[in-house]
Parts: C-alpha cells; sequence; structure tokens
C-alpha cells in the first residue's frame, strides 16, 4: 500500500499520531497489544499430568503385579507394592513443586523485561508500554549503538 492508503485505513496522522481519545478507543474496540494468557491448569489437574510417562505408568503396572501376586500367594507382603506406589507418588510431588517453580520464575520474567515502545501522541513522542501501543499509532524506530571497542 502506499504512504496514503495507510493513512487513510488507519485515520492517522503523520506528524501529529493519534490522540489520548483516540487510542482509549482503539484500544476498548482492538484490545490490548499482548498475546492471550493460557488458561491455568488446576493444580490437580497438573499432578495427574505428571503420571503421564511410559517408566511411571511401568512402575504403577509393576506395583499392581506385585500387589495381585502378594495375594495369590497368600503372604500379604504387599510391601514392594507400597514402596513403589510411594515412590511413584514422591516423584509426582517434586514434579509439581518443580513445574510450579519454573511457572513462577517464568511470570516474575515476564514482568522484570515488559517492553516499551516509543510512539507520536498528540503531536509528541511518549514512551508507553508495548501492550498500549494501537492501530494508527505512529511507532518511532531508532538505531542505537550499544558498545564499541578499539583493539
Amino acid at each position: 500500500m502506499s504512504k496514503e492508503e495507510i493513512r487513510r485505513k488507519l485515520k492517522t496522522n503523520f506528524n501529529t499520531g493519534l490522540t489520548e481519545e483516540e487510542a482509549k478507543e482503539r484500544q476498548k474496540e482492538y484490545g490490548k497489544n499482548k498475546l492471550a494468557d493460557k488458561k491455568k491448569e488446576n493444580i490437580v489437574v497438573k499432578f495427574l499430568k505428571q503420571f503421564n510417562d511410559f517408566m511411571i505408568i511401568i512402575l504403577i503396572i509393576a506395583s499392581g503385579i506385585s500387589g495381585v501376586m502378594a495375594k495369590i500367594d497368600g503372604t500379604g507382603d504387599y510391601i514392594e507394592s507400597i514402596i513403589i506406589i510411594a515412590i511413584v507418588v514422591f516423584n509426582a510431588i517434586m514434579g509439581l513443586v518443580q513445574e510450579n517453580k519454573a511457572e513462577k520464575s517464568l511470570e516474575a520474567l515476564k514482568k522484570m523485561s515488559a517492553p516499551v515502545c516509543k510512539v507520536i501522541r498528540n503531536g509528541k513522542q511518549e514512551i508507553i508500554q508495548g501492550e498500549d501501543v494501537v492501530p494508527g499509532d505512529i511507532v518511532v524506530l531508532e538505531a542505537r549503538k550499544l558498545c564499541t571497542s578499539r583493539l
């Protein structure tokens, strides 16, 4: 598209940008400029997902076979079955704890690295949160030299 077509389609002014009122209206219409967060899983679902591994399933089957064999033999020695199940449950609890810690760390990193954007609004350059950018905003791009070194 040509510049004029873009200006007409987005209903914006290349020199002054949008007004605050226009930006607020567009944010109401289009929503925030961010990806939708996925729905968090229930802790019970997360716990049950810990058992969704081939080796864990094999251990649970082995525990069941051991319990059935103890019942058939009439010995009533269910120690092996109980130990296997206890280890599997302990492993699931540890996996759940680690997963929750990782999620909290990711959330903290997202908050720390909130991107900002330089736009032209009301005829002047402003720095706004990246999620507040709306269609029609004039975004100012800059190239920066981060460091120089000479040998």
